[in-house]
């Protein structure tokens, strides 16, 4: 299917590796010239390297900066033959603040997980869409979690600020962008194979004294699909969501866990 997304510019947030990355190969492969951004410098270069082979007619530019600063943000909308501020498609994308007790967590951590993971949304959100709702086609992809949907006891930092998040975008949505052709939804991923998979299973694996094949088997064995999910079909789903034919869809929390989440709604 041809998304119809060809010359388009995209900004992809934590760009690098994982999902994000996913999501930056699938709109490159759709023709989208991309600024991807990440801290890691290193595996950005590699990443652009890699999008850029995989599609040498379009444009993949790197910054290395971190997106929830204002410094970082800055880099992003000054990056040489990039856009500015003018992006048809923006993924938010951020790792999950750390796990633990809420007894344990002061202002800080708190204001630290609201930054990252739904005030830079927000600010991004905020730069772009008027340009969008001006050319009449703008889409907007937050990266969120399946702890949306089914909250997890020890994560309580990401369920409140994801959760913010997720509230502010379903008001945005469902306003007068809608009829000007913007769209915001947010993607839940449940367990994807990715690094930090593979970094929470070592530990899970040391905690327990079990083998990491034996956390990674236990695991997949409750995911009705039987198997983990991959950035790349991850980053297909984010790219549809970018289409020109999805722009009936806005306001929506797509959840991908392979059938974890129990409930009917």
């Amino acid at each position: 299917m041809d998304l119809k997304l060809n010359g388009k510019w995209a900004l992809v947030c934590g760009a690098s590796k994982g999902l994000g990355y996913g999501c930056a190969q699938a709109l490159v492969a759709e023709g989208v010239h991309v600024v991807i951004v990440a801290r890691g410098a290193a595996a950005l270069a590699q990443a652009q390297a890699q999008s850029q082979t995989s599609a040498p007619s379009v444009t993949v530019l790197a910054v290395a900066a971190d997106i929830t600063t204002p410094e970082g943000r800055d880099a992003v909308w000054a990056a040489p033959g990039g856009p500015g501020r003018n992006f048809d498609i923006v993924i938010t994308n951020a790792g999950g603040p750390p796990p633990g007790d809420f007894r344990q967590w002061d202002r800080d951590a708190w204001l630290r997980a609201l930054d990252a993971n739904m005030l830079t949304p927000i600010e991004l959100i905020r730069a772009c869409v008027d340009g969008m709702a001006e050319r009449g086609f703008g889409r907007v992809v937050n990266i969120t979690s399946a702890a949306v949907k089914a909250p997890i006891d020890i994560l309580g930092l990401s369920n409140g600020a994801r959760s913010g998040l997720t509230g502010f975008v379903a008001g945005l949505a469902r306003g007068p962008l809608a009829a000007q052709g913007v769209t915001l939804n947010n993607l839940l991923p449940g367990k994807f194979d990715t690094d930090r998979l593979q970094v929470t299973q070592a530990v899970a694996a040391q905690n327990t004294g079990q083998a990491v094949d034996a956390v990674r088997r236990a695991q997949q064995n409750q995911i009705p699909a039987r198997r983990f999910g991959t950035a790349q079909e991850f980053g297909e789903v984010c790219a549809f969501l970018c289409s020109q034919q999805a722009g009936y869809l806005t306001g929506q929390n797509i959840l991908l866990d392979g059938g974890t989440y129990p409930g009917t709604f």
